[in-house]
């Protein structure tokens, strides 16, 4: 505890290492303080009695500012910080300043990468093995959306611990029944922990007419590109925070929708990358490898997986393929750019307030591995996944209105399959694929003027976005309350990455680790991998060239063993040289799944059928009642 004044009166204050035995009051909204017996006197009159106020909780002296950056759909071979061709100087200071991990994963996709990120818990464990959108949520504990009042949120914990707490950009974690201005609001942001809110709270929306939400309402959009705009009420949060309480710790969670579709840049923007993209995917590929090497972020032995049989040869293609196919690729580069230039103006900001050595930044450069949802043609305003329009119509099309991509017409842009193979590299497959380092091997940066020595190093620890929250708390020396709103609190299942900090031949910590999406699935164990694919290789959810259907048997999906301790990209599949070990890693599998409410495993083409049978004989049922009620009539 430590003292301050109030009203000239001494009055002690808890910090953060008490705050672990204390119950919170009811949640109304507001930032609560820790209840204590009362230690005033209450006589009959004023004058026999003694006052006294509950004393307001505040974060330790000398707290740092927290900056959590989460990027959207971006790969691992994308910013220049990690090797690749897109220019992204923020990012490079920031690494440069800090630290580089590259052993870093995500979930494989959105919502589940978020949900654990925020909860320092795993995706089933937060009930987020799939979406909280009504389309993709399953009535099943690991499954149904809603994250647990028992997981407390990472601006909840602070918030308990004397911080302001801010988010802006993608949420995509509040159920789609909850989303509208009815609410409820207790899984809004509001409801989760964080004093303002600006973004959206769905999985995608437009740059310049995006569903808009501010605090606990809907807005209308000014008709700016929204990563400006949320930029713009990050800066006015800390400044207004800053004006009012210079000593008072902040959290901001800064969460663009960039890089995800719609790739849409200013127009300003849009023509900074002319031509630098002439050469095609596959030179990109032996490009990045090679700057992956000199920055040592990868074995100087490495090699680029084979590429992805669907994925033509750039030098095959036709002039107006290339053409087509580079216009999609500028735009989501300068798109990249583009969002590492808004976080740019929070980092000079912080800097012009002289709060920027005090700020401990976390950047996540992608909430998985690049998109594969542009399809093999590239995509302007085609709906979901699973359309029924041909390549040919397609590529036709996208030719036709080529001057569209990355403008506002272009409502749903998103680059080609090949690109998405070339930013991630040094990878195979990509966003969705749990079962492949494509979809959960991500970059990481740690930055914190006060608490790095080893400016610009590079950690090749195991992580995971469960460890997030842990390390974060353990910088601040803050940690978790035992009780949030009065409800008990589970344990974090992350492990902290501080202990990596001055030490980059530090053995990994984290060393098991599950993966789940869509059926696909893996077990990580001590360097060592098993994974399933559910739907090899698929691109559209519905079919393959040359197929008609994809095999959806979870007893028929092929297991595959790779020792990523020798072989870190997964090019030499060892099942068949050591079954033993695949079968001990497929049962650790199974005792995980059910130790986390990974099961059922669930393949969603089986829910949407499911909901449509349900859906008909509903209708079936009414169109009798009616009947029925007509014929009595």
């Amino acid at each position: 505890m430590h003292f301050h004044k109030i009203n000239g009166v001494t009055k002690m204050v808890l910090v953060s290492s008490m705050l672990a035995g204390i119950t919170a009051l009811p949640f109304d909204g507001k930032a609560q303080t820790a209840p204590q017996s009362y230690q005033g006197v209450v006589g009959k009159t004023y004058a026999d009695s003694k006052e006294w106020w509950q004393p307001a909780v505040k974060a330790p002296a000398g707290s740092p500012n927290i900056v959590w950056v989460l990027l959207d759909d971006v790969g691992f071979g994308a910013a220049s910080a990690f090797g690749g061709l897109i220019p992204t100087p923020t990012f490079d200071s920031l690494a440069n300043q800090g630290l580089r991990y590259t052993n870093f994963h995500t979930c494989a996709i959105c919502a589940p990468t978020r949900a654990a990120l925020l909860t320092g818990r795993n995706q089933h464990s937060v009930h987020m093995g799939g979406f909280a959108h009504t389309a993709l949520s399953a009535g099943f504990p690991g499954w149904d959306g809603r994250i647990p009042a028992d997981k407390g949120t990472v601006a909840e914990i602070l918030r308990e611990n004397g911080y302001n707490t801010f988010a802006v950009g993608k949420y995509g974690v509040t159920p789609d029944e909850d989303a509208t201005d009815a609410g409820p609001f207790d899984r809004w942001p509001s409801g989760k922990g964080f004093d303002h809110f600006y973004g959206f709270l769905g999985s995608q929306t437009d740059q310049y007419k995006p569903d808009l939400v501010e605090d606990n309402a809907h807005i209308t959009p000014d008709g700016r590109n929204l990563n400006e705009t949320i930029t713009d009420k990050a800066i006015s949060y800390i400044s207004k925070q800053k004006k009012a309480a210079p000593d008072k710790p902040f959290f901001l969670y800064y969460a663009p929708g960039a890089t995800h579709a719609p790739h849409q840049v200013p127009p300003s923007w849009a023509d900074l990358y002319k031509g630098k993209f002439d050469e095609g995917w596959d030179v990109y590929r032996d490009k990045v490898i090679a700057n992956q090497k000199k920055l040592g972020l990868i074995p100087a032995t490495a090699q680029l997986p084979t590429r992805n049989q669907y994925i033509k040869a750039w030098n095959t293609l036709t002039p107006d393929q290339k053409k087509v196919y580079a216009r999609f690729m500028e735009i989501y580069a300068a798109y990249l750019t583009y969002i590492d230039a808004q976080v740019g103006r929070i980092v000079d900001h912080l800097k012009e307030i002289k709060q920027l050595d005090n700020t401990l930044f976390f950047v996540i450069i992608g909430d998985n591995g690049a998109s594969k949802e542009g399809t093999f043609q590239g995509v302007l305003n085609r709906g979901p996944l699973g359309g029924k329009v041909s390549d040919e119509e397609q590529f036709k099309s996208n030719l036709e209105k080529i001057g569209e991509i990355g403008t506002p017409s272009g409502s749903n842009t998103n680059y080609p399959l090949g690109w998405a193979q070339a930013t991630n590299t040094p990878f195979k497959y990509w966003k969705q694929d749990a079962n492949a380092e494509g979809g959960t091997h991500n970059p990481l940066i740690i930055f914190y003027p006060k608490g790095i020595k080893d400016k610009g190093g590079v950690r090749n620890q195991y992580g995971h976005v469960v460890d997030i929250l842990p390390t974060t708390l353990e910088f601040a020396g803050l940690s978790l309350p035992e009780k949030i709103k009065g409800i008990k609190q589970d344990t974090l299942q992350g492990t902290s990455l501080y202990y990596s900090l001055d030490n980059a031949t530090a053995q990994s910590r984290h060393t098991e680790q599950y993966y789940y999406i869509f059926g696909s699935r893996a077990i990580y164990k001590d360097g060592w991998k098993a994974a399933a694919a559910h739907h090899p290789d698929y691109i559209d959810i519905n079919v393959l060239p040359g197929k008609d259907s994809v095999e959806r048997n979870f007893d028929k999906d092929v297991w595959e063993l790779y020792n990523l301790n020798d072989d870190f990209n997964e090019r030499t599949d060892l099942a068949k040289k050591y079954p033993e070990k695949l079968k001990e890693l497929q049962g650790l599998f199974d005792v995980t799944a059910k130790k986390y409410n990974i099961y059922p495993l669930i393949d969603w083409a089986d829910v949407w059928k499911r909901r449509a049978q349900a859906a008909k004989q509903t209708a079936a049922s009414t169109t009798t009642g009616n009947e029925g009620n007509a014929a009595k009539k």
